[in-house]
């Protein structure tokens, strides 16, 4: 027979001995016996009672050494409480299972998860689904790049702007605005649905979010900073995004989202640093733009290890251009107001030959914009002539 001793002195259940116990307890095995030894006169009546809850059995003091005031014999509860428990897999990355069952639940990745608790279903619950190996190291580039709106812009900069090129950017803040709200509900929507093991991707996708609503915000008060009305917003815009809401898949709405649509942002987002009127409105969109291109990233990350997995994966995501494209062919495409308003701040005035310059920067925004696209959609395996083609199916709204 085992048998450990633990003198409690004057410590009682009021004072923390049940954590005392539990320790020497575990180091014994089911049938042991602990002498307990206290100075508390109530301790054996609260033992007692401790034992009942905890599944031990109590016995009586030894009469020959008045200091032992009982004896505790471990019982099976705490042992077959854990009988069939199992290690959600590892802590890290590498220990990331295929398809987490739904009775992990919320369970840390790593824990050991005690059997008989709640299922908890998640709509994306296999790795393939929503896993990519950059996801880790782009979290924690996320997070080291966060930025605050109100001390990374100098909101007070001095600038004046002739009242037109200051109305073309209330125009194109307020499209960016429209857009980014879009971008903050998709992934707001995804990361409720993926299964917790998958926690970096669901904190890249927190992250993402957050950075949608900083962008929101900045994009908004610029739009406001010299006044109060904001531009107009097109109906075949709001049709456009609305397709990506739509979107119920992880990967196509990633696809969609991140690496068409906000692939095409970057440039947009460059063109408006390189034309942008004043210092807040530079500003605002090199920090929008560093931020999505980390979401570009792992969007394009995540789909091609997707495609080098499945080859016939590239099929679906052919489809899901093809489908978005008929979806909004009797559309009008990105608001008219927009294009004027990114010709306006490219040509910087209004003389002939300004807005010609600025009509020619606009196309070749466009022009850019679908070589981005036939780019990223190279890297995916799409054949250079398919790229090419689908490229230009993608929405005339941009996004």
């Amino acid at each position: 027979m085992t048998v450990r001793a633990l003198d409690l002195r004057d410590v009682g259940f009021d004072r923390g001995a049940h954590l005392l116990l539990r320790r020497e307890l575990a180091l014994l095995p089911v049938g042991g016996r602990l002498a307990v030894a206290d100075t508390d006169e109530a301790l054996v009546v609260h033992l007692a009672a401790w034992c009942r809850r905890e599944g031990h059995e109590l016995l009586p003091g030894d009469e020959r050494d008045g200091r032992v005031r009982a004896w505790v014999v471990r019982g099976r509860a705490g042992h077959d409480r854990w009988a069939g428990a199992e290690r959600a897999g590892g802590s890290s990355p590498a220990g990331l299972v295929a398809r987490p069952p739904a009775h992990w639940g919320l369970a840390a990745r790593g824990a050991l998860v005690e059997s008989g608790g709640p299922a908890v279903r998640f709509d994306f619950d296999r790795k393939e689904t929503v896993w990519s190996e950059l996801a880790p190291k782009l979290y924690l580039q996320a997070v080291a790049r966060q930025w605050d709106p109100v001390a990374a812009v100098d909101w007070d900069t001095p600038f004046e702007l002739p009242a037109e090129i200051e109305a073309a950017v209330v125009q194109v803040m307020t499209y960016l605005v429209e857009n980014e709200q879009a971008a903050l509900v998709i992934p707001a929507r995804l990361l409720a649905r993926v299964h917790p093991h998958f926690r970096e991707v669901m904190q890249l996708l927190a992250v993402q979010a957050a950075d949608e609503a900083r962008h929101v915000e900045v994009f908004t008060r610029r739009a406001t900073l010299k006044g109060e009305e904001l531009g107009t917003s097109s109906a075949g815009g709001r049709a456009s995004l609305m397709t990506l809401l739509a979107e119920p898949d992880f990967s196509l709405a990633s696809f969609l989202l991140s690496v068409l649509g906000e692939g095409s942002f970057l440039n947009l987002l460059s063109f408006l640093d390189r034309y942008a009127p004043d210092p807040v409105t530079r500003r605002i969109v090199a920090l929008a733009h560093q931020d999505e291109a980390r979401h570009v990233a792992f969007g394009i990350a995540h789909l091609e290890e997707q495609a080098r997995a499945d080859p016939a994966f590239r099929g679906t995501l052919r489809g899901a251009i093809e489908r978005r494209h008929d979806a909004l062919a009797d559309t009008a495409g990105i608001n008219a107001d927009v294009l004027d308003a990114l010709t306006v701040l490219a040509a910087g005035e209004w003389s002939p030959a300004a807005i010609a310059r600025g009509h020619a920067a606009v196309q070749l925004l466009q022009t850019e914009m679908l070589e981005g696209r036939r780019n990223r959609l190279v890297r995916l395996g799409f054949p250079a002539d398919e790229a090419a083609d689908l490229a230009a199916l993608h929405t005339r709204n941009f996004m």
